[in-house]
C-alpha cells in the first residue's frame, strides 16, 4: 500500500479503499432494509389472507343462519322431517363459524365486542328457531307460523346483518390500511432498490475506471519495458558485433604476428643455424685433430645444431603451419593429426577426402586452428587411448569431426564455456559462418563437430593470386653437410 500511496499522491490509498468499503455497507444496509421490507411484506400478506379468511367466514356464518330459518319455515310448511335434518345440520355448524371467525383475527387485534354482541346474536336467533319449532309441536302450524312471521325474528336478523355490516366495515378499514402500508412499503423498497443500482453502477463505472486506469499504467509500463528490451538488446547485438569483429581482428592479427613470427624464425634463425653448421662443417675439415676430446667436442656441436634446427621447424611449424601454405589444409590436418599422435602414443585414424578445394587463407588456418585446440584438449584432458578426425563435405556443408574415448567433458562446462580453447573454437567457427557442437559419445568420450558452409570457405576470385614458391626447410647443410 505504500507504493500505491507513493503512486496516488494526496489520495493514498482510501483512493482505492473507499469503493469496496461503500459497496460492502451498502449491500449490509440492503440485506438489513430488504429483510425489514420483506418482513412488512409478509405481514401485510398475512393481513390481506386473515380479512379474506374472516371475509369467507362471515358469508358462511350468514349463509348457515339464511339455511337454518329456510329448513325451519319449510318444516314448518310441509312437515317433512328432512327439513329438520337440513336445520340441526345448519345450527351445528354456526359456532364453528363463528370460532373460524374469532381465529380470523390475530391475538389482541380481534373486536371483542362485536364478536360478543354477533353470538348473542346468533343465540337469540337460534333460540327463537327452536322455540317456534317447539310451538309447532305443540299448538300446531298456525301459531307456530305467527310466531315466525312476527317482528321480533326480524329484527333479530336485522341485528345480525347490522353486525356482520359493522365487522365488514372494520374488517374493510384495516384490510386498506394494510394495504396502503404495503403499497407504501413496495416503493420503499423500489425506490432502495433503485437507489442500489444507481450506486452499483456508480460503483462499477469507478472501479471501471480504476481498473482501466491500471491497465493503462501496466500497459505503458509494459510497452517502456519492451523498448528497453529491445533497446537493450540492440545494444547487446550492437557490442556482440563489436566484439565479434575485435576478436576476429585479434585473431587475424595474431595469425599475421605468427605468420611474421614464423618467417622470421625460418629465414633469420634459420639461416644462422645453416651457416654455423656450414662453417662448423668447413673447420673440421681445414683442421683434422686425432684428439677424441676435440672430436667429441664437434660432434656436440654438430648434435646441439641440429636440435636446434629441429626445435626451430617445430616452432615455426606451431606458428604457421608450411603445409598449409604450400601443401593445402588436407594435407596440413594430415600432418598435424599424425606427428601429434606420434609423439604421444596415441593410436589416432583419419578420414580426409584426397582432392581439396581452395579454400581461403583465412578459412583454412581457421579449420586447422579448431582442429589443432580439439586435439591438444584430447591430449591434456581426456586420457583417451584413441581418436579419429573426419573431414566430410555434405552437399555445400564443411564438415569437420574429431572424436576421442576418453573420460568426456561435462555438460556445464560446454554450456558456459569457461575454456578458453572452447571458445576460441566458437568463435573461430562462428566468424565463417558455420555452427560448433561438443557432445558425449554413445559409450565414452567426446565428439567435437563443426559445419561451415562452403560458401564461405571457398577461395574468391580477388584471393586467387600467384603464390610464391615455398620455402624448404633445411635438414642438412648444403654440401659439405
Amino acid at each position: 500500500m505504500k507504493i500505491l500511496g507513493e503512486e496516488l499522491g494526496n489520495v493514498g490509498r482510501w483512493y482505492l479503499a473507499l469503493p469496496p468499503l461503500l459497496l460492502v455497507g451498502f449491500l449490509i444496509g440492503l440485506f438489513f432494509v430488504a429483510a425489514a421490507s420483506q418482513s412488512r411484506l409478509n405481514a401485510a400478506d398475512e393481513r390481506v389472507h386473515n380479512s379474506e379468511e374472516r371475509e369467507s367466514a362471515l358469508d358462511e356464518f350468514l349463509a348457515l343462519i339464511t339455511d337454518a330459518e329456510s329448513e325451519q319455515r319449510g318444516y314448518l310448511l310441509t312437515g317433512v322431517n328432512s327439513y329438520l335434518r337440513s336445520y340441526a345440520a345448519a345450527k351445528g355448524k354456526v359456532g364453528p363459524a363463528l370460532n373460524r371467525l374469532r381465529n380470523g383475527y390475530g391475538a389482541g387485534t380481534e373486536p371483542v365486542d362485536e364478536l360478543r354482541q354477533l353470538r348473542g346474536l346468533t343465540a337469540k336467533k337460534l333460540a327463537e328457531l327452536d322455540e317456534t319449532l317447539a310451538l309447532h309441536g305443540k299448538a300446531g302450524l298456525d301459531p307456530a307460523t305467527a310466531d315466525a312471521r312476527s317482528d321480533m325474528g326480524k329484527r333479530t336478523t336485522e341485528n345480525i346483518l347490522a353486525s356482520v355490516a359493522v365487522l365488514r366495515r372494520k374488517d374493510s378499514a384495516e384490510l386498506a390500511a394494510a394495504t396502503a402500508r404495503w403499497r407504501s412499503d413496495l416503493r420503499l423498497s423500489r425506490w432502495i432498490t433503485m437507489g442500489g443500482a444507481i450506486l452499483n453502477i456508480g460503483l462499477v463505472v469507478l472501479a471501471t475506471a480504476l481498473v482501466y486506469g491500471e491497465m493503462r499504467r501496466r500497459a505503458r509500463q509494459a510497452s517502456d519495458l519492451r523498448h528497453q528490451k529491445r533497446e537493450l538488446a540492440r545494444q547487446v547485438d550492437e557490442r556482440t558485433r563489436e566484439l565479434t569483429a575485435l576478436s576476429t581482428h585479434l585473431q587475424g592479427v595474431s595469425e599475421l604476428e605468427k605468420s611474421a613470427l614464423s618467417r622470421e624464425l625460418h629465414d633469420e634463425l634459420g639461416g644462422l643455424l645453416v651457416a654455423a653448421r656450414m662453417d662448423l662443417s668447413w673447420l673440421q675439415q681445414r683442421l683434422p685433430t686425432s684428439d677424441p676430446a676435440i672430436e667429441q667436442r664437434f660432434k656436440r656441436i654438430h648434435e646441439s645444431l641440429s636440435a636446434g634446427v629441429d626445435l626451430k621447424r617445430r616452432v615455426v611449424e606451431e606458428l604457421r603451419p608450411t603445409l598449409l601454405d604450400n601443401m593445402g589444409l588436407f594435407a596440413a590436418l594430415r600432418w598435424q593429426f599424425k606427428e601429434s599422435c606420434r609423439r604421444t602414443g596415441l593410436k589416432c585414424s583419419e578420414t580426409i577426402p584426397e582432392a581439396e578445394m581452395k579454400f581461403s587463407s583465412e578459412a583454412a588456418i581457421g579449420v586447422f586452428r579448431v582442429a589443432q585446440e580439439a586435439l591438444t584438449n584430447i591430449l591434456k584432458h581426456a586420457n583417451a587411448q584413441s581418436a579419429d578426425l573426419a573431414v566430410e563435405i555434405q552437399q555445400d556443408i564443411f564438415v569437420l569431426r574429431i572424436s576421442d574415448d576418453g573420460k568426456g567433458i561435462s555438460p556445464n562446462r560446454v554450456q558456459t564455456l569457461t575454456s578458453h580453447g572452447l571458445a576460441s573454437m566458437r568463435h573461430r567457427i562462428a566468424a565463417l559462418g558455420g555452427s560448433w557442437d561438443v557432445q558425449a559419445a554413445a559409450i565414452r568420450g567426446t565428439i567435437v563437430t563443426a559445419r561451415i558452409p562452403l560458401t564461405s570457405m571457398m577461395l574468391t576470385e580477388l584471393q586467387q593470386q600467384p603464390v610464391p614458391p615455398p620455402v624448404q626447410h633445411p635438414t642438412q647443410p648444403a654440401s659439405a653437410a
